[in-house]
């Protein structure tokens, strides 16, 4: 029976993916924490494993459609990458302290990275839907074409790639605020984009998590079944549906299960 549900929801979650390029691991690590009583170590473990295929496919997708800035998606994994495997070699440090509790560190880590990204979010949005007279300061836009564009785009993937080692979050949403920041991607381009991004840093976040023993395959499957055919459908769906209520629905929704998470003792 649980089984079914980890199913049902996961699909949701892929819709949700698909449509917006956020979501998955901010959604799918605390459902596992709170509904189905999973570790936090084994949560996030399992759910880096089974998000790599649902951005994999979900990325594919908006390449085929076109809708992919290949350079961007270049030069983040360059340091996305190494980052994101610096903090599982983190986990692996932190698991052989016998006084250290990760299971506890995790939980708070959780939370506060997705309180962070999606108070961030919710603001701006709020922002730009309410106040659209505001003139938000833009920040300077990467330029690719030189070193020093590249050099921060790298350095900006190392970040956010070590946040994702670490806690399995955001490797969809906080990627997302810096595309629209200093990418300045268009929407069309936007989703696309941050699957793509997500797919290269999950596969190899995913073979890190699996040397530490923490991933659970009776979890990861049912979330596969429900995930991919949702992430295709969402995909699809993602030209024809307005962007704003649902990323307004989204991040609310974030807001108030990352509290929960990190205010848990």
């Amino acid at each position: 029976m649980e089984y079914v549900l980890l199913t049902s929801l996961s699909f949701g979650v892929g819709i949700v993916v698909g449509l917006t390029g956020i979501g998955g691991a901010s959604l799918i690590t605390p459902m596992l924490v709170f509904l189905f009583q999973v570790p936090p170590s084994v949560a996030v473990s399992s759910d880096v494993v089974a998000a790599t295929l649902m951005k994999v496919i979900g990325g594919a997708k908006h390449w085929r459609q076109q809708t992919v800035d290949c350079t961007a998606v270049k030069w983040l994994a360059m340091g996305s990458v190494p980052g994101s495997l610096f903090g599982v070699t983190l986990l692996h440090r932190w698991r052989n302290i016998e006084s250290f509790n990760l299971d506890e560190l995790l939980l708070h880590l959780i939370g506060y990275a997705i309180l962070l990204v999606a108070a961030t979010a919710l603001v701006q949005l709020l922002l730009m839907t309410f106040a659209p007279e505001w003139e938000l300061p833009t920040l300077p836009k990467l330029n690719l074409e030189t070193w020093k564009g590249r050099g921060n785009a790298i350095a900006l993937g190392a970040v956010l790639g070590c946040i994702v080692g670490l806690t399995s979050v955001s490797s969809g949403s906080m990627f997302a605020l810096v595309l629209i920041a200093f990418f300045q991607l268009d929407a069309r381009k936007l989703v696309g984009t941050d699957l793509a991004q997500a797919a290269i840093l999950l596969t190899f976040t995913s073979i890190g998590h699996l040397t530490l023993g923490t991933v659970d395959w009776g979890l990861v499957i049912p979330i596969w079944l429900g995930s991919v055919p949702g992430v295709l459908i969402g995909a699809r769906l993602c030209k024809l549906i307005p962007q704003r209520p649902l990323r307004f629905c989204i991040y609310l929704l974030l807001v108030m299960v990352s509290w929960k998470l990190a205010h848990t003792a």
